[in-house]
């Protein structure tokens, strides 16, 4: 049975982009393709023992190992950087099961494309950085079909296969901090 606790101290919570990152992979052709985004953005609000989370990351700030890809992935075919600049997640609530684990169910925009989401994770328990700045991790993984979203593109291999897998696994290790508290 799921019961929702607090996952941590009550009030405003601010991403340490410093310290976060939203990353993505797909299979492709005989591997694994990895990326991620560079300006990413979120806030967690906690009241009481209700929290909620939304998070952006901006297309234009794709990073990965080719510029030819990454421009490949803002243009049309993949995330439309010109029409979508980002991409958008908003959950109005975080459950915490049991030992740290926290399950959330949200709602994922792609696109301009809103799907709702199933995402699993953990939770760190609060504690004070070395610079006195009281911190919280949320590491969240889930896994979506980038065609639910329109992201359609893909080319067939000579067997007729296609060379990109529809699942994609979308991952995001987060730090939160106190606002007004400096980050290091």
């Amino acid at each position: 049975m799921n019961a929702t606790l607090t996952i941590a101290p009550a009030g405003t919570w601010s991403l340490d982009p410093v310290h976060s990152s939203v990353d993505f992979e797909v299979s492709y052709l005989a591997g694994t393709f990895k990326g991620g985004f560079d300006e990413i953005g979120a806030e967690l609000a906690v009241d009481g023992e209700r929290a909620t989370l939304e998070g952006t990351a901006k297309v234009a700030s794709v990073d990965v190992k080719d510029e030819n890809f990454s421009a490949h992935l803002q243009s049309p075919d993949f995330f439309d950087a010109e029409r979508h600049p980002e991409l958008r997640f908003t959950a109005e609530e975080i459950r915490l099961d049991g030992d740290r684990k926290v399950s959330v169910a949200g709602e994922l925009t792609i696109k301009g494309v809103s799907k709702p989401v199933a995402v699993t994770g953990t939770v760190t328990a609060p504690i004070v950085d070395p610079y006195g700045n009281e911190r919280i991790g949320l590491n969240l993984a889930t896994k979506i079909d980038r065609t639910d979203f329109g992201v359609n593109w893909n080319n067939p291999l000579p067997s007729g296969e296609p060379s990109l897998a529809n699942d994609v696994t979308i991952l995001a290790e987060l730090q939160f901090v106190k606002p007004g508290e400096e980050t290091n």
